[in-house]
């Protein structure tokens, strides 16, 4: 009795981790993470407090926050196709989409999209229709 214990014991240790017991490795760990500035979208406002520079290879995580002052929505598919985008969370729902070209807010709430920026590039986000130079945030990846 004690040998198989010890022989289904030894065979057990021999077989290689699963994946979700090592936790991420790579471009997913922790180690790899960045927070990006917040995006801010309220009537008359700037998006950003500055250009956004970004690092290819990093993953990141940025809040999208909507005050509700207006029906604002945010535009970038130049943006959203240099990036891989590992999930979006809304009201703690999360959301593994194919792509993204654009993002809007009906009412006030907050939206994290998780993203791994890959193609180095200016690109920009920007509210639908808007003409002003802060109703627009450049982003550079390097």
């Amino acid at each position: 009795m004690k040998s198989a214990l010890l022989a289904a014991a030894l065979t057990l240790a021999a077989l290689p981790a699963a994946a979700h017991d090592l936790g991420f490795a790579g471009v997913l760990s922790n180690s790899n993470k960045e927070d990006m500035p917040e995006i801010t979208l309220s009537v008359g406002k700037p998006l950003a407090d500055a250009p956004i520079t970004l690092k290819s290879g990093t993953l990141y995580e940025v809040e999208i926050t909507a005050d509700g002052s207006g029906e604002l929505g945010l535009e970038g598919s130049g943006f959203f196709r240099a990036i891989w985008i590992n999930e979006v969370v809304i009201n703690g729902l999360e959301i593994r989409p194919f792509g993204v070209e654009s993002v809007e807010f009906d009412e006030a709430g907050t939206m994290e999209i998780e993203f791994l920026a890959i193609k180095p590039g200016r690109y920009e986000l920007k509210i639908p229709g808007s003409t002003g130079e802060s109703q627009r945030v450049e982003i550079t990846i390097q």
